[in-house]
């Protein structure tokens, strides 16, 4: 999971980043509206952690454009103030969820995964694509009742694939979502933790479309094989 990470705070920023690396959430960290506007629109991310109180401006009025340009990426609010008004301003003017300072990194990283699961039309942490079962709060995986052995990148992997389930997720933005900034990951690594996951999960798990990327079927590998083409996911 990738999330962008707007703080303008010095020393909790950099603290946040580690954290969340420590709950398997990768991050990028600005400290402005104006770098926080053109990261949301260029880069995949899969939710947004916006402080209220900026340099060069308030959190809200980026989020109320977010919201008026038709961008729907998951917003929680993370900010000092606990008053009321605040929390209404915040969540009628687009968050998902708010969080007041000081809060235990646990419990953000559990609101990072609802938003992402409500995104994502899911109802519960634990996923189920036909007999493979996810479940993303103990990052553990089964295939028929039986627990497959997968490593931490392995489970990332799976689980961005399975937030997009039915549709084609490219190369670039896997590598993108599986890369904390500073350890980047290559299509070569990529292809690599493919083939682990279809030898531990089954072969007929993850569908490669050639040249494009990789899609997790939504109901599972009975589901039938999907032809290459415009159907991938758009950034």
């Amino acid at each position: 999971m990738y999330v962008l990470l707007i703080e303008d705070d010095l020393d909790l920023g950099p603290a946040l980043v580690q954290a969340l690396r420590a709950e398997g959430i990768g991050s990028e960290w600005l400290r402005t509206l104006k770098d926080g506007a053109r990261f949301a629109a260029s880069n995949p991310y899969d939710c947004c952690l916006l402080d209220l109180g900026l340099p060069d401006g308030r959190g809200l009025d980026l989020l109320r454009q977010w919201r008026a340009a038709g961008l729907a990426l998951p917003v929680i609010v993370i900010t000092a103030s606990a008053a009321l008004g605040d929390r209404l301003a915040g969540l009628d003017g687009g968050a998902d969820d708010f969080l007041v300072k000081p809060f235990a990194i646990p419990e953000l990283a559990a609101r990072v995964r609802a938003v992402t699961r409500r995104a994502a039309r899911q109802a519960s942490s634990a996923w189920l694509l036909g007999p493979v079962r996810i479940d993303e709060g103990q990052r553990r995986v089964w295939r028929d009742g039986t627990e497959a052995a997968l490593t931490p990148r392995e489970i990332d992997l799976l689980l961005v694939l399975a937030r997009a389930a039915g549709r084609v997720v490219p190369k670039h933005r896997l590598a993108r979502l599986l890369s904390p900034v500073g350890d980047p990951v290559d299509f070569a690594a990529i292809e690599v933790h493919v083939h682990h996951l279809r030898r531990k999960l089954g072969e007929d798990l993850i569908r490669t479309v050639r040249g494009v990327g990789y899609r997790l079927p939504r109901d599972g590998p009975d589901e039938p094989a999907l032809t290459a083409g415009p159907a991938s996911e758009p950034e």
